[in-house]
């Protein structure tokens, strides 16, 4: 399949009649970023507390008046939080790479889809990806980006469901680093795909891989997501109303009854009423209310990260079984499976119209 790039004028990318001393310009092509939370680059303090401090100090995840929060986050959290959060990696690290879950996934995830985007377009689309938190980071592989002649990028937050603490900040960073460009690409980015079929389908065949050849099939299936402060859907942040929507969906795919699953949030932080239920303490009822062998599922990560390898493998695991569970079942994330890398090529392919042809 033969493509070439839409162009704005005639010659963009051509270097034909330009001067002898004109500075060398790429030919044009179009980029795609998969962009994804971030990874601390080691497990001791001084690397969690950088990955740490960078992520607790942007306003889309903790909004509240800088003077009030950078002295609780510096002097408290800061001191403190980097030594649990790095035993937490620690139990999951990738020790062959040396790097984080995250990191070898969204790489693995990035391989395929970039083999999927060279059988369709050639050489025309550049790949990559990016973490909005710690390596590698955004403005370094935008920069990339418009070094190999990118003049237009599809930016690809990897987060199903919009949030102001996910797909915005990603966004924000984005944009941040074209205000520092003097030749800004032109940039698309892809909104939340959390009721895009093929993410659905794909969710649903994860759910029907992960409990084939169990003993007996779960009789509850919880949909975890990541927890958000209840303020932020009353200040009109649509996550917690898309992430119900992903559970029907996928409920729908199933074929599955109401009540078959629950939908429930994790990873709570700080003093606010969060959306619930909570799903370490939602474990727990269900085990109390007789449900002993329940599968979990994590539909708004695109990639198992701390998040589900350890928290939800461990602490909301240990919750229930001490509640009087007896068997616990992870599903993995979509990871790279390739119907995941099918729904977001459909999704990319999407956003590309009208730049290649």
């Amino acid at each position: 399949m033969s493509t070439t790039i839409a162009k704005d004028q005639p010659g963009e990318g051509r270097l034909a009649h330009a001067d002898s001393d004109h500075p060398p310009i790429a030919p044009a092509k179009v980029g795609v970023v998969l962009a994804n939370l971030g990874t601390p680059d080691n497990t001791d303090y001084w690397s969690m507390r950088r990955y740490l401090g960078e992520f607790l100090s942007d306003r889309r995840v903790v909004d509240y008046a800088r003077w009030k929060w950078q002295p609780i986050l510096q002097l408290i959290i800061l001191t403190r939080r980097p030594f649990a959060s790095g035993q937490a990696y620690k139990g999951i690290w990738n020790t062959e790479l040396d790097e984080s879950p995250l990191l070898t996934i969204t790489r693995a995830q990035t391989e395929k889809f970039a083999q999927r985007m060279q059988a369709l377009y050639g050489d025309d689309v550049e790949v990559d990806f990016c973490m909005r938190y710690g390596n590698p980071s955004t403005e370094s592989v935008l920069n990339r980006m418009a070094e190999k002649g990118c003049k237009r990028i599809v930016f690809f937050p990897l987060y199903p469901q919009y949030g102001s603490p996910t797909t915005a900040t990603a966004n924000d960073q984005a944009f941040r680093t074209l205000m520092k460009m003097k030749w800004q690409p032109a940039i698309r980015t892809v909104p939340a795909y959390f009721d895009h079929p093929g993410y659905v389908r794909a969710l649903a065949a994860s759910v029907v891989d992960g409990c084939a050849g169990l003993d007996s099939a779960p009789s509850k299936l919880v949909a975890s997501y990541h927890g958000v402060p209840e303020r932020y859907l009353l200040e009109g942040d649509p996550y917690h109303c898309q992430c119900q929507k992903t559970t029907r969906l996928l409920r729908e795919q199933l074929g599955w009854e109401k009540g078959d699953i629950d939908t429930a949030f994790q990873s709570q932080f700080g003093p606010e009423k969060w959306v619930g239920p909570a799903t370490v303490d939602h474990v727990a009822e269900l085990a109390k209310q007789g449900h002993k062998h329940i599968a979990v599922i994590s539909p708004a990560f695109s990639a198992d990260c701390v998040e589900t390898l350890e928290e939800i493998k461990e602490e909301i695991h240990d919750s229930f079984m001490a509640a009087g569970g007896e068997t616990f079942t992870y599903i993995p994330c979509l990871n790279d499976r390739d119907d995941h890398i099918d729904a977001l090529v459909d999704i990319a392919n999407n956003e590309l119209g009208g730049w290649l042809r």
